[in-house]
């Protein structure tokens, strides 16, 4: 179906904004497609987009399918996506997922949790095989919208405010993008009606027992139909700027570890006293420093709490008139010791 010339030139338009300046019509790109209307968009979207610039559609886009054993139309969506990509004469990589089958080995995850977890290895491990450097997604600008109101309601810090990037790493050499974060679920639709495009209706999708479907169907539906027309705008748009913050923040942390954190012959980090004192007055900017440590070590974060933080800046900001007013040594989760220093304060890992 060649829709290159159509009258849907904004949402083409859209599409073009949002891809990544990595991006290359030269390279294979793999697409990941459910057969609900976003995907579909983005299929068709892409599809039309590289027609518009003459690039060999066929040999470059490639679709890629999870079928999990969640629902009993799932075979169906299977089917649909697999003739769609027939008709667009584009190879489909399809695999069928058994999440509920392998329920009790979640490890304490949640379903939706796994299903995310297990459809991305399936993507990563696709976009190797095929040598496709981006594996692109369907999430809408109302995806965004609900991915920050349920960060905040689960609690969340400034940092989750930024919602979904645009544009992450999945594995080395691979990057997963969001081609159309910046656009209404409302223009998406509409561009597939406008063409007369199908789309699968996942019925799951309107019960709200799920966390992301209340937040969809009661709380923003009913705002946006009440007093607060706009409510799905301002929460991207809060997460528009909430991106930025962190992108300079991020920018701020980098300098600060490259500038104030030291490596021993033995492999522990000396965060030096100039580095608490060129981030004085903010905490928070000591904390990230932390937490940005903990991430490029690869040392387990997710049980390192608030409280271990505090007590970490704490110890950092310690000065000789306050020795002994902080422990002189604590253990932290995942094996990680850290001990009051003459120099700062000095972290090993003791353990793997």
């Amino acid at each position: 179906m060649n829709l290159q010339g159509d009258s849907s030139s904004d949402f083409l338009d859209a599409v073009i904004a949002g891809l990544p300046a990595s991006w290359d019509w030269r390279q294979p790109v793999l697409v990941a497609v459910s057969g609900g209307g976003d995907s579909m968009a983005l299929l068709h979207g892409l599809v039309a987009v590289g027609q518009r610039i003459g690039a060999d559609v066929a040999a470059l886009l490639q679709v890629a399918h999870v079928e999990y054993d969640l629902r009993p139309t799932a075979t169906g969506d299977r089917n649909f996506v697999q003739e769609q990509a027939a008709a667009l004469g584009l190879t489909c990589h399809w695999r069928r997922l058994p999440v509920a089958e392998q329920g009790s080995r979640l490890s304490g995850e949640g379903l939706e949790a796994a299903a995310r977890r297990v459809r991305y290895d399936f993507f990563t491990e696709v976009a190797g095989e095929i040598g496709a450097r981006h594996v692109a997604v369907g999430h809408t600008r109302d995806d965004q919208a609900e991915t920050i109101l349920h960060r905040v309601l689960r609690g969340t810090g400034l940092n989750g405010l930024a919602g979904m990037p645009r544009a992450r790493q999945l594995a080395e050499g691979v990057s997963l993008v969001r081609p159309l974060l910046g656009i209404k679920r409302q223009q998406v639709r509409g561009y597939l009606e406008t063409h007369g495009l199908a789309w699968r209706e996942d019925e799951s999708n309107e019960n709200t027992a799920f966390s992301r479907n209340f937040l969809r169907h009661r709380l923003l539906s009913e705002a946006e139909q009440g007093p607060y027309p706009a409510a799905t705008e301002a929460l991207a748009r809060l997460g528009d700027q909430a991106a930025e913050y962190a992108s300079r923040r991020a920018e701020a942390v980098a300098q600060a570890i490259a500038g104030g954190v030291s490596r021993g012959a033995d492999g522990s980090l000396l965060l030096s006293r100039r580095l608490a004192a060129d981030t004085e007055g903010d905490a928070h900017l000591l904390a990230d420093v932390l937490l940005g440590i903990w991430r490029q070590q690869g040392w387990p974060r997710q049980a390192l709490t608030h409280q271990h933080l505090r007590r970490l800046t704490s110890m950092c900001t310690a000065g000789d008139q306050q020795k002994g007013a902080e422990p002189s040594a604590v253990d932290l989760p995942g094996g990680v010791r850290a001990i009051c220093h003459p120099e700062g304060l000095l972290l090993r890992r003791t353990m793997a």
